[in-house]
């Protein structure tokens, strides 16, 4: 697991090329002056399902790093636990494009991240 996601307390529960679901709890130290989970952890959360799921749809020895990622956040999260679940889109040979929905405890959709993943193949 990525250091930053294991700072912030991102938990995986589930892990494969056509799902990762990750989770982490609501904390003061993670909101912002209103008791509002800050954006920037949302996306944090997309980011590394994200980065996970587009990793194992990988081709053996590459790697893959974050072209372009955009968000659009719908409710504000002020308690409990947030649950990130992440699919692929599309899978190339250059490109994987992925969507992740972001939901509260009580299933309602907070934010939705579509991002693009770059596959870098080692030279020859």
């Amino acid at each position: 697991m990525m250091p930053l996601a294991g700072t912030i307390g991102i938990e995986l529960s589930e892990a494969s090329p056509e799902a990762v679901t990750g989770s982490l709890v609501h904390r003061e130290d993670l909101c912002t002056t209103a008791g509002v989970l800050h954006g920037g952890v949302l996306m944090t959360l997309a980011d590394t399902v994200g980065a996970v799921c587009a990793f194992l749809n990988l081709p053996a020895g590459a790697r893959t790093s974050t072209l372009e990622s955009k968000t659009n956040f719908l409710r504000a999260v002020t308690r409990g636990r947030v649950t990130a679940t992440c699919a692929p889109v599309h899978v190339g040979r250059s490109t994987i494009v992925l969507q992740t929905q972001v939901r509260d405890g009580d299933g309602r959709l907070v934010s939705l991240t579509t991002q693009t993943q770059t596959v870098l193949t080692p030279s020859t």
